[in-house]
């Protein structure tokens, strides 16, 4: 969808449909000439009851030439002191998808009521765009119609948020995408084309006989029982000789659960497993769009986790890259091997900070539901950053606790540490076991076990894949230039 921003009368407007956004307390006053060319048609209807500016909630009236737009589409705001950034997007993403559904092409935003709120307009933008996405690749048949364009009007210089905003959902589009595709076509090489797909950035793939000279035991006991070869992504962004972020991806292109075999029913959604993958692809394509002044690096440590003669079991003893043994209690807790193998690989650059992002527990569902990703960290300010971040976008993130005591809950008999430690205090525990390889590095761990994926569509986003974590990076990237 194209966005267009433009100061002109609303009366005017040459388009198919006029969004006028009312919050409960607003009444007819903001939009009282147009209503007055209406015939008084906006008064009627509030009053009436039919329209009360409840958040979400919507009205349609056809205009029949009274003024140039073909219809007037009322969305709610809910109160005026509780409207925020994210309820702003949901209205948008709201409105943009009622209006789709309509075969609705050419729509304007009248941003009379929203003018004082900061970023408003651009944050209706992001939501009507990311409400939008369609994921159509296996459908015979093409859905046709769609939302081609909507104007801004607004006096105000709105130019570089809405380059952000339209960065930011193509990010989160990419990241959709990868995460829908089926992981027949999903594999860790295709990974690998997305991921040379970016523009002003370097990769290195490292391929199975380089990871076992380097040491990435932890990372290659993953991927033994699958056919598929694994590939151990590196991406490097630099514009500013600095030192780097790391940003680290999960990316199980399909976890079966390996020889510790998860359950037949729903195991088709585990090709989400490379969710946190794909919302790093999404930020470094976003960051080099942007050129963002930062030095980035990133890696994905991708395979598949599948039963075979050769796949790990239960009970074996692994080593990763600095020497740390681990030994395997469930195949089915594998992206912390990878991860672990990844966040040492990293700290090699000497990072100022080490994100991952993964999906990485079930138990994050059970703690969070659906609603918000699960955050653990050794650094407070680092996560406060974050969470900033997280009140930009309406990605929201919750602070886990790494209590000491949660490393009695990780120990081996035989080995340095044990991949799980069962059903108690699983969530946490998962994040101290990362918490072990970070040592001193700056490090947060974001489980988005729960918000990658959706049964369940929302205002602005449609069931499956989410893109969890994209806009949060992004803003969290975006903010550390400010």
């Amino acid at each position: 969808m194209k966005i267009i921003i433009k100061k002109t009368d609303e009366t005017t407007f040459p388009g198919d449909a006029l969004i006028l956004p009312l919050s409960e307390e607003d009444n007819i006053r903001p939009y009282k000439e147009i209503d007055e060319k209406l015939n008084g048609l906006l008064k009627k209807i509030i009053d009436s009851g039919e329209f009360s500016g409840k958040q979400n909630e919507i009205s349609l009236l056809h205009t029949g030439g009274k003024i140039k737009p073909l219809r007037v589409l009322l969305i709610g705001l809910g109160k005026r002191n509780e409207v925020t950034r994210d309820k702003m997007r949901q209205a948008g993403g709201k409105a943009c998808s009622y209006l789709r559904n309509l075969n609705v092409r050419d729509v304007a935003l009248s941003t009379r009521t929203i003018t004082s709120l900061k970023l408003m307009p651009a944050d209706f933008a992001e939501g009507g765009l990311l409400s939008l996405y369609r994921f159509e690749k296996y459908k015979k048949e093409e859905l046709t119609g769609g939302l081609k364009s909507i104007t801004i009007l607004s006096s105000k210089d709105l130019k570089k948020e809405m380059k952000w905003t339209k960065a930011a959902a193509a990010a989160t589009h990419l990241a959709r995408d990868l995460v829908n595709t089926p992981s027949n076509d999903m594999t860790p090489s295709v990974l690998v084309k997305y991921a040379q797909s970016l523009e002003k950035v370097s990769i290195r793939v490292i391929e199975r006989n380089r990871a076992e000279k380097l040491g990435l035991g932890a990372y290659l006991s993953v991927a033994r029982g699958s056919a598929e070869p694994p590939k151990f992504i590196v991406i490097t962004y630099k514009k500013k000789n600095i030192p780097p972020i790391a940003l680290i991806g999960k990316s199980i292109t399909f976890d079966s659960g390996g020889i510790s075999l998860k359950p037949a029913r729903g195991m088709e959604l585990m090709k989400y497993d490379m969710a946190g993958g794909a919302a790093v692809l999404g930020v470094m394509k976003a960051a080099s769009e942007m050129d963002l002044p930062l030095h980035i690096i990133a890696v994905l440590p991708a395979t598949e986790n599948l039963p075979g003669g050769r796949a790990s079991k239960p009970g074996d003893v692994v080593r990763t890259m600095e020497g740390k043994s681990i030994e395997i209690i469930s195949t089915d807790a594998e992206g912390r091997l990878a991860l672990a193998d990844a966040i040492e690989y990293v700290k090699k650059f000497k990072p100022s900070a080490i994100i991952d992002i993964a999906t990485l527990t079930g138990a994050c569902s059970i703690a969070l539901g659906n609603e918000a990703i699960a955050m653990m960290g050794n650094d407070d300010s680092l996560m406060r950053k974050i969470e900033k971040a997280s009140e930009d976008t309406g990605e929201r993130v919750w602070q886990m606790p790494l209590f000491d005591e949660y490393k009695d809950y990780i120990k081996s008999d035989i080995a340095d540490l044990k991949n799980s430690s069962g059903r108690s205090g699983s969530l946490v525990t998962s994040g101290y076991f990362l918490k072990e390889f970070a040592g001193n590095t700056s490090w947060v761990h974001l489980d988005i076990a729960g918000t990658a994926w959706t049964g369940k569509e929302r205002p602005y986003i449609p069931v499956g894949a989410t893109g969890s974590g994209v806009r949060l990076l992004i803003s969290f990237l975006r903010n550390l230039q400010k």
